[in-house]
């Protein structure tokens, strides 16, 4: 019994303060039903507003649905998306009494019976929401009820034998995950426990659809995917009998496809909320597809899938060892994989990822697929010849190699996932529901068969270079290491300008010091009191002589004492009266000599000149009233000289008189 179309339906979900999510209204059931009690959705609000919602402006989810089996057809996988906005509180023209938080998050749901259109639906969903928040008024509804009954229209009016992909870029798949891609690829025909983890829910659930929609026909056959125990495309599955190889779906129905990864024991959840771990845990779940934004399962991996694919780093962690043997890349896997990641990055365009930068159909969305097609026609033909094989000999000359064996194309595509999937649910599906000589339809041929050559191994080594992003590292390398050498630079600069310092300091001390010891040297030696002032006491020439003559003369000495007197200006002041007295001194030294000359031997006034001899000697100190009375102790000595014959007192006078020396010259 083939169910009956599923006529979309609208609901609305939102967060309460106090119960959490919760359904609000419905739109579009009929006779006023509630579909979430008639067939126990008590997930779907969870579902609707996923975890880490609140924190963006706008989200969407992708989830799935199990509807009982009714009178008018059996239980069957329904699909839903969801938009979720939120808004201030305080904005509401209409605030409810029970709106007790700063903001009101709501969510827009529809739910259909295929993701086929979901591309499309998407924008129409957004745009929607986004008016409905734009009124500020909640409680007007007319919009979603215009919107639900649009659906219905919209849907019916549709091509239904076209395939619609908006919105599921496999450029991005491949360009993120390169060679990894095909491993996932070929980990959904081996039906493990495959869980996608990521912070943004919208790319979590269109990297999933992206993936299962490689799989020629699989979007629109999704019945029992909702649930584990559905099973309702086995029991009606029937194998064809007739083949039109110029119509594609003729071709594709033959060949057994689409492969029939969610049956009975399988799942697949876009978005899986933590409320349905207790369904992937369930005894009878054997595999799934599923995904989510708590990081919660990371820390529980090994317990709730074989495989984890984390999109916030673009990692894969295969924890099973079986299964990381059965997908390890062949050579031609990894030419043929390598072929088609340097189509994308070669017509990569940043501004659109979705189309190739040169606007061809090289590196396009149907290129991408079509490719896919290729390698799981190949794969499905190489598969059945193998099992030819192990019950036939071959005939034909051309299919023995050169040690006389019968070549087995399949082990291009890895003789452990060829033994791998010959074990899952599906593959037996398709090989009880298909003919045995597929491989006369399509070549058992990998697209590109062949052993490792050079430019494998060169085409390898240079994109593994290229994955370690060396430029990159180096880049960050070198900025740390200059920051490093700047900041040690400027530590060693730092203590090479204290040292110095300290240096000078210490050179500034020895200054002082020098300059102290002088100081009192100076004091102790010219009679200075601790005030820096002369002490007053008698002085002759003789005594000046003998001053200058004690002064200091090295250069050290003398450098300290100009510093000395620069630093004292009384020791100045003394030093200029000390001159000054010197002069009067030169003087009056000068006036005597000339009185000398005139007194020559054989002169008249011989006489007199030693009654001037007499006068002079019998000068005596006076009060300081004049220069002959000042108390000069070279006068005296002159005064007091013997007296001598005429030529010895000629020869004297040539010397200075008193043998100071010529003080007039």
């Amino acid at each position: 019994m083939s169910p009956t179309p599923f006529l979309p339906v609208v609901c609305v979900v939102g967060f309460h303060h106090a119960r959490g999510p919760e359904i609000e209204s419905w739109y579009g059931c009929e006779d006023g039903g509630d579909p979430a009690v008639d067939n126990d959705w008590s997930f779907l609000p969870f579902m609707a507003l996923s975890d880490g919602s609140h924190t963006a402006t706008e989200d969407f989810s992708y989830f799935t649905l199990r509807q009982r089996a009714t009178s008018k057809g059996p239980a069957r996988s329904l699909f839903g998306v969801s938009c979720t906005r939120q808004m201030d509180a305080s904005e509401l023209i209409n605030r409810p009494a029970d709106v007790t938080r700063s903001t009101v998050q709501k969510a827009v749901v529809v739910i259909a019976d295929s993701p086929q259109f979901f591309g499309q639906l998407r924008e129409k969903l957004s745009s929607v929401t986004r008016v409905w928040f734009a009124q500020k008024d909640f409680s007007d509804v007319e919009i979603l009820k215009n919107f639900q009954e649009s659906l219905g229209r919209n849907l019916q009016d549709a091509e239904n034998d076209r395939d619609q992909y908006l919105g599921l870029s496999l450029r991005e798949l491949i360009h993120e995950f390169k060679h990894q891609t095909l491993v996932l690829f070929k980990c959904c025909l081996l039906q493990p426990k495959m869980l996608f983890f990521g912070s943004h829910c919208e790319r979590l659930c269109m990297m999933q659809f992206s993936l299962i929609s490689l799989i020629p026909g699989l979007i629109r056959r999704l019945e029992d995917c909702a649930a584990p125990e559905l099973d309702s495309i086995e029991k009606n599955l029937v194998m064809p009998t007739s083949l039109k190889s110029s119509d594609r779906s003729s071709l594709l129905a033959y060949m057994g496809l689409p492969l029939q990864i969610f049956g009975k024991g399988s799942l697949f959840g876009p978005y899986t909320p933590l409320q349905q771990l207790d369904t992937l845990a369930d005894f009878g779940t054997k595999s799934y597809i599923v995904g989510s934004t708590n990081s919660l399962l990371l820390q529980q991996k090994d317990r709730y899938s074989d495989i984890l694919i984390n999109l916030d780093d673009s990692s894969i962690s295969i924890t099973s060892s079986s299964l990381r043997m059965a997908l390890s890349l062949s050579p031609a896997d990894r030419r043929w994989i390598d072929f088609l990641t340097q189509a994308i990055n070669d017509t990569w365009d940043p501004e659109n990822p979705t189309r190739p930068k040169t606007h061809g159909y090289m590196g396009s969305e149907e290129f991408i697929r079509l490719q896919f097609e290729e390698y799981l026609l190949a794969l499905l033909s190489c598969t059945k010849y193998h099992l030819y094989l192990t019950t036939h000999s071959p005939s034909n000359p051309s299919l023995i190699d050169s040690h006389g064996n019968p070549s087995d194309p399949s082990a291009d595509f890895s003789p452990d996932f060829i033994t791998h999937w010959r074990s899952t649910l599906n593959f037996t599906l398709f090989d009880t529901h298909t003919s045995p000589h597929l491989f006369d339809i399509v070549e058992p041929r990998h697209p590109t068969a062949g052993g490792l050559s050079v430019e494998d191994i060169n085409r390898r080594l240079t994109q593994q270079i290229s994955d370690l992003h060396l430029d990159e590292r180096l880049a960050t390398s070198k900025e740390v290491l200059n920051k490093h050498l700047a900041t040690g630079s400027k530590k060693v600069s730092t203590a090479f300008n204290t040292l110095w310092a300290d240096i000078e300091a210490m050179r500034e001390a020895q200054r002082k010091r020098q300059a102290e010891a002088a100081k009192q040297a100076y004091e102790a030696s010219h009679g200075l009191n601790t005030s820096g002032n002369v002490t007053p006491r008698p002085t002759s020439p003789r005594d000046a002589r003998v001053e200058k003559d004690s002064r200091p003369s090295s250069p050290t000495s003398i450098n300290n004492l100009a510093s000395f007197r620069a630093r004292t200006p009384d020791i100045s002041a003394a030093g200029q009266k000390a001159g000054a007295y010197l002069s009067s001194w030169g003087t009056w030294a000068s006036e005597r000599r000339k009185g000398w000359g005139r007194s020559a031997p054989g002169s008249p006034g011989s006489g007199s000149s030693g009654s001037g001899n007499s006068s002079v000697g019998s000068r005596k100190p006076s009060d300081g009233s004049g220069i002959g009375s000042r108390p000069l102790g070279r006068a005296n000595v002159v005064g007091r000289e013997p007296l001598r014959s005429p030529k010895k007192r000629a020869s004297r006078e040539e010397k200075g008189g008193d043998g100071i020396g010529r003080l007039d010259a």
